[in-house]
C-alpha cells in the first residue's frame, strides 16, 4: 500500500493492548537507572541529545520514540564499537550479519559508511532513525500519521528484524519504555522521555496467540530456537550450569538464536529489566553456547553488555537464581562455584562473560549455594579492592597476607585501615606502587608468593593451583584452577611469558615465577 493510499487502521482491541502491557509495567519513570528526571539547565552541554535531536528530525521519527528503540537495544550505550553477539553495532544496534543489513541499509539511505555508523553515535543515531523511517514508509505511514507515536508500533517490530511472536515482545517493550518515561545518562549526560499514556496501533495480523509454557521450567516461555542451532539429545550427564551475558538485548538474542545461520543457542534466555525467563533449548538437547561444556551444561544467557553493570538488575539476579537452583535440584548438580560457572571459566572458550560486573557472591547466596568462589582464594576474575571494599575477595587478600606474615587485622571480609596498612607493606617490600589499593599487580603478586619449583606440562599440586590462580589476575582471562599443568595452563603461560618478552617455551621457571611475584 502506497502513503497516498494508506488510511488509518481501525483496530477493535488496541485498548485493550495498552491494558496488556500495563498488565506487565514493572518501572516506574525514571527507576531504569535511577536517575530522577529534571529539567536542563540553562547552557548546558547536551551533545547526545543534540545528536538524538537531530537524528529524529532528519528523518520525521517521534524522538521519543527514537529513544527509546535505542534503549531497548543498548541503553543508549555504544559499546566502543563493539558488536552484539548478532553482529549489531552502536546504541541503534545497526545489524550486518548473513540475515540482516540494517548497517548496510543504514549505509545507503544516510550516506555514512558503515565505519561512521559503527563507530559515531551520532551516525549511528541517524542510522537507525533512516531505518525505522523506511519502515514506517514500508507500511504506508503518512506525515500526519508518523507525529503519532502510536502509528509506529509495526515499524518498530519490523525494526526488531525478529519472526513475529519474537517482533512483538520486542514492539511491546519499546512502548512500555514509553509508558514508563526513561531517565538515564550517557557520558554524564542527562537523557529523558516523559511518561505517557500508550495506545499502540497493532497492525493487522492473525492473532499469536498466549506464549507457549516450557515443559523443563514451567514459569518460562517456550520459543525453540532453529533446528540448526542445537542438537537433539546429550553425550553426557548434565553436571554444571554456565552462566552467560547475551551482549544484546532479550528479543534480539532470542531472535539470533532463531536464526538457522546463528549456529549457537542457549537453553535460556533472561530479561533484564523483570526477570522474565524464556526457554529456547531443551534441557535433554545440546545448546551451543559453551564449547567443551555444551554435552554436559546448561545455558543460561542474560540480557546485557558484560561491560555495563546496569543490566544486572535484581529482578535478573533472583529469576536466574530460582531457574539455578530449580535446575540443580532437578539433576543433581551441587550448588557451588565448581558446577555453577561463568561461560569465561570454562575451559577452551575465549569469553570474558559474565565479566566482573557480576556479582557472584550475591548469586550463589540467592541459589542457595555456599559460596561465591571455588575455594577461598580462587575466583574466575580479580576485582580492585581498596579501603572501605568487603566480601570473599577482601577475605582472600587477608588471607594471603596473614599466611606471608603481613598483620592485616581479622580475616574478615572487611578492608579497613589494618588491611590497607598490611597491603601498603607488601607492596613496599615487593617493589610496587605502595598506594594500599590491590590491583591487578598487586593481586598477582600476592596470589603467586611463596616456593618457586620449575613447573611443566605434567606437573601438578598446589604450586600449579597458585599458578594458575597468578596467571587468571595477571592476564584478566580465567585460568581454571585444578592443580593440573595441563594444555590450558601451558597456553596460559606461553601468553603470560610473550606479553612480558620472556621465552615463551611454556615452562615456568625462576624468570617467570620472579615475574609473576613482582606483580607483572
Amino acid at each position: 500500500m502506497s502513503a497516498g493510499q494508506h488510511h488509518r487502521r481501525s483496530v477493535p482491541g488496541r485498548r485493550g493492548r495498552l491494558a496488556a502491557l500495563a498488565a506487565f509495567t514493572v518501572l516506574a519513570s525514571g527507576a531504569l537507572t535511577g536517575v530522577a528526571p529534571a529539567a536542563f539547565a540553562a547552557g548546558e552541554v547536551r551533545p547526545f541529545n543534540e545528536a538524538l535531536d537531530h537524528a529524529a528530525e532528519s528523518y520525521d521519527v517521534p524522538r521519543d520514540l527514537l529513544a527509546a528503540v535505542g534503549y531497548g537495544e543498548s541503553r543508549l550505550d555504544g559499546h566502543d564499537g563493539q558488536p552484539s553477539q548478532a553482529g549489531g553495532y552502536g546504541v541503534m544496534h545497526l545489524v550486518s550479519n548473513p540475515d540482516q543489513h540494517t548497517l548496510e541499509e543504514a549505509a545507503r539511505l544516510t550516506g555514512r559508511s558503515p565505519a561512521e555508523l559503527r563507530g559515531d553515535t551520532g551516525s549511528n543515531l541517524l542510522g537507525g532513525a533512516a531505518v525505522l523511517r523506511a519502515r514506517a514508509d514500508a507500511l504506508g505511514l503518512s506525515a500526519a500519521e508518523r507525529d503519532d507515536i502510536d502509528a509506529w508500533y509495526g515499524a518498530v517490530a519490523k525494526y526488531s528484524g525478529a519472526e513475529a511472536a519474537t517482533a512483538r515482545l520486542y514492539a511491546d517493550t519499546v512502548y512500555r519504555f514509553l509508558a514508563d518515561g526513561l531517565a538515564t545518562s550517557v557520558d554524564g549526560e542527562r537523557v529523558e522521555v516523559a511518561a505517557r499514556d500508550v495506545a499502540p496501533e497493532i497492525p493487522e495480523a492473525p492473532e499469536v496467540g498466549p506464549a507457549a509454557v516450557s515443559q523443563d521450567y514451567p514459569s518460562a516461555r517456550w520459543v525453540p530456537a532453529a533446528a540448526g542451532n542445537f542438537a537433539s539429545g546429550r553425550s553426557a550427564a548434565i553436571s554444571q550450569v554456565v552462566v552467560h551475558v547475551t551482549q544484546g538485548s532479550y528479543a534480539g538474542s532470542i531472535s539470533w538464536f532463531q536464526n538457522p545461520t546463528a549456529k549457537v543457542s542457549a537453553h535460556y534466555v533472561i530479561r533484564s529489566s523483570d526477570g522474565e525467563v524464556t526457554q529456547m533449548v531443551k534441557d535433554a538437547d545440546t545448546a551451543y553456547h559453551a564449547r567443551s561444556a555444551n554435552a554436559s551444561s546448561l545455558g543460561i544467557e542474560h540480557e546485557g553488555f558484560v561491560d555495563d553493570p546496569a543490566w544486572f538488575t535484581e529482578a535478573m539476579y533472583r529469576s536466574s537464581a530460582a531457574l539455578t537452583a530449580y535446575l540443580c535440584e532437578q539433576y543433581g548438580i551441587p550448588k557451588d562455584r565448581s558446577h555453577i560457572v561463568g561461560h569465561v571459566e570454562v575451559p577452551g572458550n575465549d569469553h570474558t562473560d559474565p565479566g566482573p560486573n557480576w556479582d557472584w557472591a550475591h548469586y550463589m547466596e540467592l541459589v542457595g549455594g555456599e559460596s561465591g568462589a571455588v575455594d577461598e582464594l580462587t575466583f574466575a576474575s580479580y576485582a580492585t579492592q581498596l579501603n572501605g571494599s568487603s566480601g570473599p575477595q577482601v577475605k582472600a587478600v587477608q588471607r594471603l597476607l596473614t599466611d606471608l606474615e603481613y598483620t592485616p587485622g581479622a580475616v574478615d571480609g572487611a578492608f579497613g585501615s589494618a588491611t590497607q596498612a598490611a597491603v601498603r607493606a607488601f607492596q613496599q617490600d615487593r617493589g610496587l606502587e605502595a598506594d594500599g589499593i590491590v590491583g591487578k599487580a598487586t593481586w598477582t603478586a600476592l596470589l603467586s608468593a611463596g616456593g618457586t619449583p620449575t613447573l611443566r606440562s605434567g606437573s601438578s599440586g598446589e604450586a600449579v593451583s597458585r599458578l594458575q590462580r597468578a596467571l587468571t589476575a595477571a592476564s584478566g582471562k580465567t585460568v581454571a584452577v585444578d592443580g593440573s599443568f595441563g594444555s590450558g595452563t601451558a597456553q596460559a603461560v606461553r601468553a603470560y611469558q610473550s606479553a612480558r618478552s620472556l621465552e615463551a617455551d611454556g615452562v615456568v621457571g625462576a624468570a617467570t615465577w620472579q615475574a609473576l611475584q613482582s606483580g607483572r
